[in-house]
C-alpha cells in the first residue's frame, strides 16, 4: 500500500528536526502548523510543555445506542529524537547535529497527524483524542503527561499506540495480549576512591580496577539470581574512569540498563545490584552512589481489547497479523495502559537496521498501512 505524498513530505520534514526530550520546540511548532491547516470546526487543541493534545469532537450517539454518551478514544505518538549522529543515505538528513530520529518517532508523528486529519474530516460518534507526547526516550514524558490537568480533562476511555518494527515487512502488524514490552530502568553507578601516581598504587585506591570487578560481578545477576523461566537483562553499555595512563583513577562510572518481564524481577535485580555494590565498597574501601534514572513500566496490553483488535485486523484483512513474543524493549506508553484500557502494536517497516541505529531507514509505505488500520479500527470501534 503506497502512502499519500503529503504524508511522505511531512515525515521527511519531521525527520530533519529531531530534538531531545522536553526540548521539542521546533517539532511542536511544526505540528501545530500542520494541525492549523485541518478543518477546525470539531477540533480543540491544548499544549502541555512541548507536547500537544487534540480532541476531535464526535457526532454523538443516537438515543437507545449501547452507549448514549460519547466515549473518548485515544491515540498516542511520541515526539523526541535520539543523540545519534545520522549515517543514512537520505537527502533529507537531520539538520540538528548529533541528533536523529533513529527510533521512528518521525513516522509515529506523521501517522498521528494523518489519523487526526481523517477524523477532522470524517468524525465518528465518539470523541477522538490524538496525543503527541514528548520525552519518550528520556527522561519520560508519559507519566507526567498522564497526571497533567490538560490530559485529565480529556482522558480517554481506551487508548492505543504503535511502534515501528524494522524486522517485519511492510503490511505486517504484530502484537499480543498481555505483556508486550519490558519493565526498564536506567542504571548509573559512581565509584569514588583515592587517585594517585601510577608508580605508587599502594598509596591510592584504583576505581578502574573496582569498576572492572563490578562489571564482571553484575553479569552474575541474571545467570544466578533470576528464575530461568523468567527473563531479565543487565547491560553495562559504558564504563569510564581516569584521566591519563599514568594516573590512578579516583573515580569510575558505570552506565547501563535493566530490563525485566515482571516487576518482581526488577525489584530482585535492583536488590542484588545494591548488595554487589556494597561489597565493592567494602572490598575496595571506596564510596559508591547508585542512580536508577528513568524507570519505565511494562507495556501490558489489555487482553480483551487486544484480542478484539487482532480479530478485526484478520477479518478486515487490513494487514498481515502476527501474534508476536514479548520484547525487552522499553516504552513509557505502559504508564497510560496502567490506568486506561488499551494496547500497543508493532508496525512492520522492513529495514535491515534496528531501532536506535544510525542507518535506520524505515519504509514510508508503512505510513499508509498504519493510517488505514488505525482509522478503520477507531471508526469500527466507535460504531459499536
Amino acid at each position: 500500500m503506497t502512502t499519500d505524498p503529503r504524508w511522505v513530505a511531512i515525515r521527511r520534514a519531521l525527520h530533519q528536526i529531531p530534538e531531545p526530550g522536553f526540548e521539542e520546540v521546533e517539532t511542536q511548532r511544526f505540528l501545530l502548523d500542520q494541525i492549523a491547516r485541518m478543518p477546525q470546526d470539531r477540533l480543540e487543541v491544548a499544549t502541555w510543555r512541548t507536547g500537544i493534545l487534540v480532541r476531535v469532537r464526535g457526532t454523538g450517539r443516537r438515543a437507545g445506542s449501547a452507549a448514549e454518551k460519547p466515549r473518548v478514544i485515544g491515540y498516542r505518538a511520541d515526539m523526541d529524537g535520539l543523540p545519534i549522529a545520522e549515517e543514512t543515505s537520505y537527502p533529507f538528513r537531520s539538520r540538528h547535529p548529533g541528533y536523529m530520529h533513529a527510533c521512528g518517532h518521525d513516522l509515529h508523528m506523521t501517522i498521528a497527524l494523518a489519523v487526526l486529519d481523517h477524523f477532522a474530516r470524517h468524525p465518528v460518534p465518539d470523541d477522538v483524542l490524538v496525543v503527541f507526547q514528548p520525552a519518550e526516550e528520556g527522561p519520560g514524558g508519559a507519566l507526567p503527561m498522564l497526571e497533567s490537568e490538560a490530559f485529565r480533562r480529556w482522558q480517554p476511555d481506551l487508548m492505543l499506540a504503535l511502534h515501528i518494527a524494522p524486522e517485519y515487512p511492510v503490511g505486517t502488524i504484530a502484537t499480543r495480549p498481555g505483556i508486550l514490552f519490558a519493565n526498564t530502568s536506567e542504571l548509573f553507578i559512581d565509584l569514588i576512591g583515592q587517585g594517585g601516581h601510577a608508580a605508587y598504587p599502594h598509596r591510592a585506591n584504583d576505581m578502574v580496577v573496582a569498576g572492572a570487578h563490578l562489571v564482571t560481578q553484575l553479569q552474575s545477576i541474571v545467570a544466578r539470581n533470576v528464575d530461568p523461566l523468567d527473563s531479565a537483562v543487565v547491560t553495562i553499555g559504558k564504563l569510564t574512569g581516569g584521566t591519563k595512563q599514568n594516573i590512578i583513577a579516583e573515580r569510575a562510572r558505570l552506565e547501563g540498563t535493566i530490563r525485566t518481564l515482571s516487576r518482581e524481577s526488577m525489584q530482585r535485580v535492583k536488590a542484588r545490584i545494591e548488595a554487589l555494590v556494597r561489597g565493592i565498597e567494602e572490598g575496595f574501601q571506596c564510596r559508591a552512589e547508585i542512580d536508577y534514572g528513568a524507570n519505565y513500566m511494562q507495556v501490558y496490553n489489555h487482553e480483551d481489547l487486544t484480542r478484539e483488535f487482532m480479530a478485526f485486523v484478520r477479518e478486515r484483512q487490513a494487514a498481515e497479523l502476527v501474534e508476536c513474543r514479548e520484547a525487552m524493549t522499553g516504552e513509557d506508553f505502559g504508564y497510560f495502559l496502567a490506568e486506561i484500557p488499551g494496547f500497543m502494536f508493532w508496525l512492520g517497516v522492513d529495514t535491515p537496521y534496528g531501532l536506535h541505529h544510525a542507518k535506520l531507514e524505515p519504509s514510508e509505505d508503512a505510513i499508509g498501512v498504519a493510517v488505514r488500520v488505525v482509522t478503520e479500527y477507531i471508526t469500527w470501534k466507535s460504531a459499536r
